[in-house]
């Protein structure tokens, strides 16, 4: 477990490093990065500093229950066939199916269902070789890095599932209402024209065979 403190101001790398003594650096991890980088780019350096076949990233606010991991590895074992196959399994919060569940302020579910831009995904596990290929080549790294990531998926044929999970809405979020919408608009509309008229790269030596 990498636990990925993003510039916080409370006692998140506190408590992180006393587990991390308790059970061992190989089972606990603590990256602290010296300033707020936003998700994204927390995310990004958790990612590529994990050592796994399998890396599953999730908020660490327990929205997610860990337990619903096993729906993630059964779509990806079923997706690879237990081959070598880069993928890209998305844990939705979306009610996609009957069986997915949440509980969310009606604001959220506007963001949500009626603009369609707020990211549904709550956890994603990748196989490691597509993790490498994605997070190398990520851009963003603000709250809309999960379009930038599903973009570079599409763009290097990364086969990507989704599968639903429970999903609970956790006080404290940083979600603002109006601004937030309209700063994951910006950057979507961003994403788009940066790849179009080529200021992003795609870097070739990453690109899968």
């Amino acid at each position: 477990v990498i636990v990925v403190d993003d510039g916080s101001d409370d006692a998140t790398d506190r408590v992180a490093l006393y587990y991390s003594r308790r059970v061992g650096p190989d089972r606990l991890r603590l990256l602290k990065l010296a300033r707020n980088l936003g998700k994204g780019g927390a995310v990004r350096r958790g990612m590529l500093a994990a050592r796994g076949q399998r890396l599953l990233f999730a908020d660490a606010d327990g929205a997610t229950r860990f337990s619903d991991l096993d729906r993630l590895e059964r779509e990806l074992q079923s997706c690879t066939g237990g081959r070598c196959i880069n993928a890209l399994i998305c844990g939705s919060r979306a009610h996609l199916q009957q069986d997915a569940v949440a509980q969310r302020s009606f604001v959220r579910n506007l963001l949500m269902h009626g603009f369609h831009l707020t990211p549904n995904a709550a956890s994603k596990l990748l196989t490691r070789d597509a993790a490498h290929l994605l997070f190398c080549n990520l851009h963003v790294e603000r709250w809309a890095f999960d379009c930038d990531l599903l973009y570079l998926a599409n763009q290097f044929r990364v086969t990507v599932r989704e599968v639903p999970v429970n999903w609970t809405e956790i006080d404290g979020s940083k979600i603002i209402p109006v601004f937030s919408w309209l700063q994951m608009a910006f950057d979507i509309v961003l994403i788009r024209l940066r790849y179009l008229l080529g200021a992003w790269k795609i870097e070739s030596r990453h690109r899968l065979e």
